[in-house]
């Protein structure tokens, strides 16, 4: 141990090398380190880069001194992660790798990866041979991308992960990713546990995350290995919770980290191995002629040229700098200061393809010609997912205020515009217009934003049907047309020449439908180049062509509406006066009516009243003396009864009718007064006494004397109960037998009318109180019908009800209620 730790204060490095070396290490993101862990517990710090300033804010020879003021920096809740990963490494001697946070002294809140080869030494204590760096923005960027993960598939899409639904018990559940056979790789997995799949040891790693993660409701990570027909993999699972029970893995191969990681921990042994072991690319340059003298194999996979393309070639013939006046500011910034740390700058790869990288740089003498030592880190992944959050954001808010515009407003010229207008500004397009299409008219711009610099296409129409329906295709195919060159796309002539006329290089058209209706579309052209559509722009597009659509269809839906509504108020002011004209004639029509029947009833009845004074006037002169009946026509008695019951009976239907027609324009008119209704009863049962006689009838009554007295019409009962007696007569044989009931039931007096006569059918009995003339061969004849007719009317008067009940073997029961004189 002795020796390794000489060797190490003392490396067999020339002077001039190792000041470059230390260089490279000061430029190289994170710290590198070598420890001493004692037998008895102590650290010994044997090398510590300068880096550690820029991670940690504190000076190499402070940790020196004091190794625990590290420990001291790790947030709280890291801490007992970063102690076990010791614990754990010291005991295995497997190589050390934690991630955690720490609080500098000036208060940052910083994410850290540290990694570390351990080895034995002869007297016991174990080398530690590693490396720290700043993963912060890393952190950051990820936060970001699992916040927008939800919403945004497109971004989700794009990450060549396999990600895995798992339950708490280690059964898949769902797979995603874009492997070639992703669909045989989940008939094989989908349904399975985790632990009929991995390894034993990878299983319980995989278990004991799952768990973490569920019971902690916190993101977890694991890192495992897997033998692959490759070789040995390295692979990294990141752990959220995802529903009940179940959690989202993120499964990344992180072989390539986890060698560079390697690299760079060996390069704490061996400096010599660091300048092409960086995983980031390193360049040293002339400074006066910005000429090659060497790269590492970063910088070679960087940016596409191979080492002898560059070694001996100056920077500007390879065309490297994006901006040629960037170099020039950094040599100022070089002879002022001496350093230049993370400062962005755009490069240019030999594809021609546009990097991002942080540049860091210091001047070193390599055989005293002055040097530029660059180290570059690539962030254009980075840049490129804030530029997508930044669109996705933009795009949001569009997409909101679009939806916004549509519900509060049905003004369809001012919206098309509007969103021409804001979609050209977030495409960053040469020009946006909305076509329509009418169905039997033509198609045309009727909507567009457009740089002053190329034409307007606000003057375009067209009426060939022909051409129309080769565009209809062109959009209605995909639902969306993408051309990024149209010189590399074969189309109709006609197309052709409204590319060439409007100077259109590239295009995106999305159809504007409704259903399967194609109302027109949304269109985006680029003039002054050709232009590679993203696909959140695509998405933009398609989606504002759906809310067109809505606002197109309400819109018309409006219209449609309105139309509606004037025929509704047309219709109604029509049918008004219609049946305005309607109750005129009616109100006429009921008024000769009324005179009418007034007029013939009185004269029916006058004429009648005469019959019957002449008939009853012979009837009486029957048996006087023949002289004294010289002048008297010889009748027969029997004809004049015949005809003196007739003249009754037409009597009685016209003093019905008289008196229905008297109802129906002011009601039945009632004489109420206080009255037990077995009185009533008992004085109208010996004015039916010659009509039951007549008719060998018989009448029990069973009325209570002490029923609750009733508020009514004496004279009008009595007429009811003489109707029902009346019309049970008529329409049975002689010998029938009555019998009168009546109890109280619900506040109101129901009295009963049974007889043991002929029963009859349910119309009869519904329509037995109606108002209407039966048949000539009807069994009820119309004056007795009128009677029962009135008989509803009287009850009805009283604020009471009436019906009939038929019964096959006990005959018909009629019953009325009245209300009781408390109610």
């Amino acid at each position: 141990m002795d020796e390794t730790v000489n060797s190490l204060d003392k490396p067999d490095f020339p002077s001039e090398t190792m000041t470059m070396l230390e260089k490279i290490a000061a430029n190289l993101p994170g710290m590198i380190f070598q420890f001493v862990q004692q037998q008895d517990g102590c650290w010994k710090v044997l090398y510590i880069s300068s880096g550690c300033q820029a991670l940690y804010e504190l000076e190499p020879e402070a940790i020196q001194t004091d190794f625990q003021i590290l420990c001291e920096l790790i947030h709280p809740q890291d801490l007992t992660v970063f102690t076990e990963s010791i614990e754990v490494a010291t005991a295995t001697l497997i190589p050390w790798s934690w991630e955690g946070r720490i609080i500098t002294p000036s208060g940052k809140l910083k994410w850290l990866q540290g990694s570390a080869q351990l080895q034995r030494q002869a007297n016991g204590d174990i080398l530690w041979d590693g490396l720290v760096i700043d993963i912060t923005n890393r952190k950051q960027t990820e936060e970001q991308l699992r916040a927008s993960e939800a919403r945004y598939q497109a971004i989700l899409t794009a990450i060549p992960d396999l990600m895995f639904r798992i339950s708490r018990d280690g059964e898949y559940l769902d797979l995603k990713g874009e492997a070639a056979n992703l669909y045989s790789i989940k008939e094989e997995i989908i349904g399975r546990n985790m632990w009929d799949i991995l390894p034993n040891d990878v299983a319980a790693i995989g278990q004991e995350a799952i768990a973490k993660t569920l019971d902690s409701q916190t993101l977890q990570t694991c890192e495992y290995h897997l033998p692959t027909p490759s070789g040995i993999r390295d692979y990294e699972a990141r752990l959220v919770v995802s529903g009940q029970n179940e959690v989202l893995a993120i499964v990344r191969d992180i072989t390539q980290r986890k060698q560079a990681e390697v690299t760079l921990r060996n390069l704490a042994q061996k400096f010599s191995k660091a300048f092409n072991c960086s995983p980031d690319p390193i360049t040293i340059s002339t400074l006066e002629t910005g000429r090659f003298i060497e790269v590492n194999d970063s910088f070679v996979r960087l940016s596409g040229y191979e080492r002898d393309e560059v070694i001996g070639r100056k920077v500007f013939e390879l065309d490297i700098w994006i901006n040629p006046s960037d170099r020039t500011e950094l040599l100022q910034q070089l002879q002022t200061n001496k350093v230049v740390r993370n400062w962005e700058c755009e490069f240019r790869q030999k594809s021609g393809e546009i990097i991002t990288a942080l540049l860091s740089a210091e001047i070193i003498d390599l055989d005293d010609i002055p040097c530029i030592l660059a180290v570059h880190h690539d962030i254009t992944e980075r840049k490129q997912v804030e530029a997508q959050l930044h669109l996705s954001a933009q795009r949001d808010r569009l997409l909101t205020e679009t939806l916004v515009r549509i519900r509060s407003s049905l003004n369809l010229e001012q919206i098309l515009q509007t969103t021409v207008t804001e979609v050209r500004q977030f495409l960053q397009a040469d020009r946006v217009f909305i076509g329509l299409h009418h169905i039997h008219t033509a198609a045309k711009a009727i909507a567009e934003s457009v740089n002053p610099e190329y034409p307007s296409v606000l003057d375009w129409k067209t009426e060939d049907k022909t051409y129309l329906q080769e565009l209809k295709k062109l959009l209605t195919t995909n639902r969306v047309r993408v051309v990024e060159d149209v010189s590399q796309v074969t189309v109709p002539t006609k197309l052709q020449a409204h590319y060439q006329q409007f100077h259109t290089k590239a295009t995106l058209a999305v159809p504007i439908m409704l259903g399967d209706e194609l109302l027109g579309a949304l269109v985006a052209h680029q003039c002054s180049n050709p232009r590679h559509w993203q696909s959140i722009e695509i998405d933009l597009v398609q989606q504002m062509s759906e809310q067109l659509a809505i606002a197109i269809q309400q819109v018309r839906l409006y219209e449609e509406l309105a139309q509606l509504n004037t025929n509704l108020e047309y219709q109604v002011e029509e049918r008004t006066a219609q049946l305005q004209q309607k109750m005129q004639e009616l109100a006429e029509m009921q008024r000769v009516k009324d005179v009418v029947l007034h007029t013939v009833a009185h004269d029916l009845r006058t004429s009648v009243v005469g019959n019957l004074m002449v008939l009853q006037n012979l009837l009486k002169n029957q048996g006087l003396a023949p002289e004294s009946a010289s002048c008297l026509i010889p009748v027969s008695r029997s004809i004049l009864e015949r005809m003196i019951q007739g003249n009754d009976r037409q009597l009685t239907m016209i003093d019905s009718l008289l008196e229905i027609h008297c109802c129906k324009n002011q009601g039945v008119v009632l004489n109420r007064e206080m009255l037990r209704f077995s009185t009533v009863l008992g004085t109208v049962i010996p004015e039916l006494q010659p009509m039951l006689h007549q008719n060998q009838a018989t009448l029990k009554n069973l009325v209570p004397q002490d029923l609750p007295l009733v508020i009514a019409d004496k004279t009008r009962l009595q007429r009811v109960l003489k109707n029902l007696l009346t019309y049970s007569l008529q329409h049975n044989p002689p010998g029938l037998n009555f019998t009168v009931k009546a109890a109280v039931t619900n506040k109101m007096v129901r009295v009963q009318m049974q007889n043991d006569g002929v029963a009859m059918n349910k119309l009869e009995s519904d329509r037995l109180f109606d108002l209407y003339v039966p048949e000539p061969q009807a069994s009820c004849s119309t004056d007795i019908g009128l009677k029962m007719y009135l008989c509803r009317q009287i009850i009805q008067a009283h604020g009471g009800e009436i019906g009939v009940i038929s019964n096959t073997r006990r005959g018909l029961t009629f019953w009325f209620t009245l209300p009781l004189a408390t109610s």
